[in-house]
């Protein structure tokens, strides 16, 4: 009796191989998030301690120099610790970006709750950005407003306050933050624009400074505006009312 050769259907091999392949990419599906995710945290806390060389803005800001005229521009960036910096400018800086700063858990409830008022009521678009999401913004992030960028920054908002005393919250926005068109930090920015370091700049040079953080591009120190002095006398004023100095012994 001959032997009957058994013919395979066509395509049933590459089916079985599709069926034994499934899994393997549902647990890649899965794994990658968890695994980016770790990678997140164990960063963010290790820049508990590691001062930051530099910011996804500043790369950003680099890379579309190169883009645009073939070479990347020289930015301003000097890193100094918080006992270094004049208490003034982060009281005017919390004056004039967050002044529940001491009190929140990275996402103001409070002006959040405007916002949505003024979309209800058709208003305008006033910003809720805390401290904490501008530092996971500039620190890790990319400019704009898309939902996924909102979605990590959220993510890292969480991470760095979790992880983060406010102090170095504080440290570190004040480092990256941008006070010019190529100018990081405050301390690049006080010897830029006052010839002088961070540790002595007096309130009226800190409100200057912090009156430029909406839009440094905008609010230029080189450049004074009725708009600008308006916005200092108003942080000024601010200051005042939070009690001076004094209110920083609330950070944790």
């Amino acid at each position: 009796m001959s032997a009957r050769k058994t013919r395979k259907r066509p395509g049933k091999g590459r089916a079985r191989k599709q069926r034994h392949d499934t899994p393997g990419i549902l647990r890649l599906l899965v794994l990658a998030p968890l695994v980016l995710a770790l990678c997140s945290v164990v960063m963010v806390g290790a820049l508990r301690w590691l001062d930051p060389p530099s910011s996804a803005f500043m790369l950003e800001h680099r890379l579309a120099g190169l883009w645009a005229e073939g070479r990347a521009p020289r930015l301003e960036y000097r890193w100094v610790d918080l006992d270094d910096i004049d208490p003034a400018l982060a009281l005017a800086v919390i004056a004039a970006e967050d002044q529940r700063f001491p009190e929140h858990h990275g996402f103001d409830l409070v002006e959040l709750r405007k916002v949505l008022a003024d979309l209800g009521e058709g208003g305008p678009s006033r910003g809720a950005s805390t401290l904490t999401q501008q530092t996971a913004k500039n620190l890790f992030l990319w400019p704009g407003r898309d939902y996924l960028r909102k979605g990590i920054e959220a993510w890292f908002t969480v991470l760095i306050e979790t992880l983060w005393p406010k102090r170095r919250i504080l440290e570190v926005y004040l480092n990256i933050a941008q006070f010019g068109p190529e100018v990081y930090g405050a301390e690049a920015a006080s010897r830029r624009y006052f010839d002088r370091s961070a540790a002595n700049l007096g309130r009226s040079r800190a409100a200057r400074l912090a009156a430029v953080l909406p839009d440094p591009r905008g609010y230029r120190l080189d450049r004074p505006s009725e708009r600008r002095e308006r916005r200092v006398g108003w942080i000024l004023a601010q200051m005042r009312q939070l009690g001076g100095i004094a209110y920083l012994e609330r950070l944790r």
